[in-house]
This record gives C-alpha cells, structure tokens and sequence, in this order.
C-alpha cells in the first residue's frame, strides 16, 4: 500500500495545481474512440482493466459492424466473446454488453439515459463507468474516479481519501463545477504520462513544488 501524505494542500496551492494542470493539459478529452453515447457506453465498460488503446482496436470493427443496442442482440454472449476476446475480463464483458443492450431496449427506447442512476442500473455499469458516460457522451459535469484519478490527486494532495468515492466527493469540493470533466482528464493524463503508480517519473513533472507525496518522500530522491 502506498503511503498516505500528511494533509491537503491549501486552497491557494490547489489552485495553482489545477492551473498547471490546465495548460500542462489544454485538450484533454477521452482517449477512447467513440462518436455517440452508445459506442461511448461500450468502450466505456470494456476499458475497466484494460487500456484504451487496446480497447480501440476492439471497438473498430466493433463499432463498424454494430449500431444500434437490438445489433448487439444478434450476438450469443459467446459470439461477443469472440469478438472482445483481447480485451480483460471479456467473458464478464461480453454478458455485460448483451444485458445492457437488452435493458436498453426494453427500459429507455433503445437510448442510453442520461442521468447517473439509470446508468448505475445497467449491467457493469458502476459509478465511475457512468460518471465517464454522463460526463463524455452528454456534456455534463462530473468527476470519475479511476486508479489514475485516485492515486494522483491524493499524491498531490487534493484529495485526502482512502476510497474512490471519497475522493470523487473531495474532488467536488475543491475543483470549480464548470471544471470537473476536464479535470477528471487532466488528472487520468498525469498519471498515465508523469505520475505513474509503481515508477513516478518526479523529474519531468511541474507540480512538485506542490506535490504533497513529493515533499514527503521523494524530495531528494527523485527518479
């Protein structure tokens, strides 16, 4: 287990975090290829424990093949299988996928509904996955909460928190509304780029002057 800082940072060192976050990350968007709320869903469910661009080289021919949530209804969830193989976890996946088009379909008019509860209903569906949908596919603010986002902000210090839920709720109270949704991607970014779980790479990185996990243990030491 990694070990926790002492504390959060004050209001006026946040701030400064997520302005450099900010122009470290002018276009931060999604790296999931998608063009509706539908593909949106999908690559969505299948990037838990998985990475993006593996994802993508599913979703190409996926996506190209299959429209609409009754196209996926074609398939057994074998079939599925086959067809997400490359990705973890597909067989869960691939259930997933089929029960949630099914519950499209006979609960939203074949229409992904846009609203977090809805969302949660689906199967393999949970918080972070429909914070993701609500926040890329719709528009809306949100924060979700993935490995990147919990390990970073509580390294830097913006978020003091055990559990992913506490952290997303922290986050909401420190980040300006009209910011969420990009800070939730400048936050995925540094992680996956600088501020990597096993191997940080604190020499590269413009937030250590702030960086609560830095000062505390890394000063000196950078790698």
């Amino acid at each position: 287990m990694e070990k926790p800082v002492k504390g959060k940072l004050q209001r006026a060192h946040r701030n400064k975090v997520l302005c450099k976050l900010s122009q470290t990350y002018p276009a931060a968007k999604s790296e999931l290829d998608f063009v509706n709320p539908l593909e949106c869903l999908i690559a969505t469910i299948l990037s838990a424990q998985c990475t993006d661009q593996r994802v993508n080289m599913v979703t190409k021919d996926l996506f190209a093949e299959f429209k609409r949530p009754e196209d996926y209804l074609t398939l057994t969830s074998q079939e599925m299988e086959e067809k997400i193989k490359s990705c973890n976890y597909y067989k869960n996946k691939s259930k997933h996928i089929i029960k949630t088009c099914q519950m499209l379909l006979e609960k939203h008019n074949g229409q992904v509904p846009d609203n977090r509860e809805a969302l949660m209903d689906l199967p393999g569906v949970g918080r972070k996955t429909a914070n993701v949908v609500l926040s890329n596919a719709f528009g809306k603010p949100a924060i979700a909460v993935d490995t990147h986002v919990n390990r970073v902000s509580n390294r830097l210090g913006l978020a003091k928190a055990e559990d992913p839920l506490e952290t997303e709720r922290q986050l909401m109270e420190v980040v300006p509304k009209k910011d969420w949704s990009e800070a939730h991607h400048w936050l995925i970014l540094h992680g996956r780029r600088i501020c990597k779980a096993r191997k940080p790479s604190c020499k590269e990185c413009e937030l250590t002057e702030w960086c609560q996990y830095y000062q505390a243990f890394l000063k000196g030491d950078a790698v």
